[in-house]
């Protein structure tokens, strides 16, 4: 019943949905709104090795309104009227406004001086390329005369090869490296790191340009004109780089009367050099079974309609849940959550049959572009909502790879399959595998998919206790690469200051057990397996019986990791084990915990000197000498382990708690949203601080706290 009452839910939150994501089409967003603004080419059109992204600059007051990239390039525009260049955001009269903002565009418009309106649309049309329509409007009364310098440069020494610019009929070409990372290199990622590159522009019978090098060793800049030289020292180039900048600096020249209007369009191209060809604007393919226009075409790149694109997202969105908000803070976010997941799906390619994730698009950096791990897919359980089937195939890449036994790998790609052998035996993935795709199927209903996973996730059960239980007493810890397979792979107190995972059986990986039990027993009783379903209960509740009777501190109310041998919490000295981490409360999670235990923790982690703090429950209590609020495991704020103790919260009758503490998280995940309009690996529990990674995938569940708390008011 609790399935069918699930599915009715997310019924009800969609009936009137059609035109729901034109939240998105009509915003009026400024700065200081809670906007994610990085962009990357919709799965469709996406290629892993040559992928590109690229973050909107429109926060940074020295800075010019730009598109960056980790790596480059970085393109925008500048503007001289008289004697004057504008290029930097303080320098405008009006600061952007986005009008319309997807995982792959953004439309929004300025004002660089009074009555000259700037009309952007910015596109990243596939990996390779993007796609920029200015439009220039006289709104005064008197003519208006400027230049546009629209530019594309690369801000690092690092990812340049050799600068050859060889300009061609609609603008340049020049070739470069951008180097792998060492964990890519590794790993032997297959990253395109050689490229030809290309920019254009249409309308370019008035079209001048220059190439320019700037160096700190005061290398002359290669150009001979003075508005050339003025926006390169306008850029501050120089403390950008360790060596040299390169890069293109174009100029058009226009005088619009008044009420008059005129547009041009930018577009820039990344090709693996290897390849063959020249790339989508110079030649047609197919990326993802589907053909790419070609834009390089006389009139192509000016034909093409923008427009569709904002149709593509407007029909990509239009699934997700409509909530009524009363928080414009929040419904930003709730939006921007789903632009992040959108934004790092992947197509089918190489090994990946099905579509998958990457941690980040932008920036792109090695062990968050291997492929996916169990602890990230947690975000399946708010992307279900606005594509059901891209859920669904991302937990069947991992059905796909599960080997005979059962065992399913740490990481999985289309390039890569990561087991990190250690003491002979490979690393796994911290068990929230069947969790997940019970979740997934109480939203879409699809029982193919909950054969298929119930079949899988018995193998994966199965082969877990039988191989991380090495005493064979019930319970296990953690195994292989332990630090790495609980997920908690840094800066842990337990582990730093006690000893390695695997010496100790804990609250975390049994708890996930408890849950994958249960989680097996549910999927059992929808496929009306009865016997099956009472087997994997029982399984769960012996499970959580042992969990009570050696991890349940009374004298401190808490659960700890126990010793795997004797079960005591002395491993090298007294109630050295007795540390007070995040992972104590998941047997609210998991069900595990009766009414008094419940009450004890909930009491506890109220404790503000404790885990009750401003923005959510840290990974370690605030009251040890270890704790970091912007460490990593040992304080900071992981937003997916903060939706388990949410849940719990609620499955315990704990609703208030509960809302107050998706509030604090969301507060501080809102606080950078409108700061730097991204999303960070994890937030600090008492300051407005983020680290250390950005777009990352993961806290895209921010979205599930909201449709959450939607359905409980």
């Amino acid at each position: 019943m609790e399935t069918i009452r699930y599915i009715l839910f997310v019924t009800l939150l969609q009936v009137g949905v059609t035109g729901s994501a034109q939240f998105l089409s009509t915003l009026k967003a400024v700065k200081s709104d809670a906007l994610y603004t990085t962009y990357a080419a919709p799965s469709a059109r996406t290629h892993y090795k040559t992928d590109q992204g690229y973050q909107f600059q429109w926060f940074d007051d020295g800075s010019g309104v730009e598109f960056i990239s980790k790596d480059g390039p970085n393109l925008g525009i500048a503007f001289k009227t008289g004697d004057r260049l504008i290029f930097k955001l303080a320098e405008l009269y009006r600061e952007p406004v986005v009008t319309s903002s997807y995982s792959d565009l953004v439309r929004y418009f300025y004002y660089p001086v009074k009555d000259f309106r700037v009309e952007v649309f910015f596109a990243v049309y596939s990996s390779e390329t993007a796609i920029v329509q200015y439009r220039f409007v006289n709104e005064g009364l008197i003519p208006l005369s400027f230049s546009a310098l629209p530019y594309l440069y690369y801000p690092y020494a690092d990812s340049l090869l050799k600068i050859e610019h060889q300009p061609y009929p609609d603008g340049f070409a020049f070739s470069l490296l951008k180097k792998r990372d060492g964990w890519m290199q590794e790993h032997n990622i297959p990253l395109a790191d050689t490229l030809t590159g290309f920019y254009m522009q249409t309308g370019c019978s008035a079209l001048t340009g220059r190439v320019f090098v700037r160096s700190t060793e005061k290398n002359a800049r290669q150009t001979d004109d003075d508005q050339y030289k003025q926006l390169i020292e306008s850029m501050n180039l120089q403390k950008r780089s360790s060596k040299y900048v390169n890069g293109i600096i174009s100029s058009r020249s226009f005088t619009l009367q008044p009420g008059d209007a005129t547009s041009f369009r930018v577009a820039a191209d990344l090709v693996n050099k290897g390849s063959g060809r020249q790339g989508s604007l110079h030649t047609s393919r197919k990326v993802a079974g589907k053909e790419v226009q070609k834009l390089s075409e006389p009139g192509n790149l000016d034909k093409f309609d923008l427009e569709n694109l904002v149709k593509e997202d407007e029909q990509a969105y239009a699934n997700i849940p409509k909530l009524s908000f009363t928080n414009r803070n929040q419904e930003m976010l709730y939006w921007s959550a789903f632009s992040l997941m959108r934004q790092c799906m992947m197509p089918p390619e190489a090994a990946c049959r099905h579509n998958y994730y990457v941690f980040s698009r932008e920036p792109r950096w090695g062990w968050g572009y291997g492929g996916q791990v169990f602890h990230e897919s947690l975000v399946m359980l708010a992307y279900a909502y606005m594509d059901p089937m891209g859920a669904m195939n991302s937990q069947r890449v991992f059905m796909d790879r599960q080997q005979p036994g059962g065992y399913i790998n740490y990481r999985t790609g289309p390039y890569l399959d990561e087991t990190i052998e250690t003491n002979g035996k490979p690393t796994s993935s911290a068990p929230w595998f069947n969790y997940e795709n019970l979740e997934i199927y109480k939203i879409t209903g699809d029982v193919r998919f909950l054969k298929k996973a119930y079949a899988s996730g018995k193998k994966f059960y199965q082969y877990y206790v039988a191989n991380r239980d090495s005493n064979n007493n019930g319970l296990c810890e953690w195994g292989a690469h332990a630090e790495l397979e609980s997920v908690r792979d840094a800066r842990v107190a337990v582990w730093d200051k006690v000893g390695w995972a695997a010496n100790f059986e804990g609250p975390d990986v049994n708890s996930m057990l408890v849950k994958e039990a249960g989680s097996l027993s549910e999927m059992a009783k929808q496929l009306g397996l009865a016997e099956e379903s009472k087997q994997w209960q029982d399984d769960a509740r012996r499970r959580s019986d042992l969990i009570n009777k050696t991890m349940w501190d009374p004298e401190t109310n808490f659960y700890y990791n126990v010793t795997k041998n004797d079960h005591s919490f002395t491993f090298q000295s007294p109630n050295d084990l007795k540390i007070k981490e995040i992972i104590g409360f998941l047997p609210l999670w998991s069900g595990g915990a009766d009414a008094e235990k419940a009450k004890l923790l909930v009491a506890k982690m109220q404790d503000p000197a404790e885990f009750w703090r401003p923005f959510g429950v840290p990974s370690l209590t605030a009251a040890d000498s270890y704790y970091c609020p912007i460490g990593y495991w040992n304080g900071p704020v992981w937003v997916q382990w903060e939706y388990l103790l949410y849940r719990g919260l609620r499955d315990y009758g704990y609703g208030e708690v509960a809302g107050t503490l998706a509030n604090r998280v969301l507060d501080n995940m809102i606080f950078h949203l409108k700061s730097d309009h991204t999303f960070w690996e994890f937030y600090s529990a008492d300051d407005h601080q983020a680290g250390w990674n950005k777009t990352y995938i993961w806290a895209g569940i921010a979205a599930r706290f909201l449709i959450d708390e939607h359905s409980n008011h």
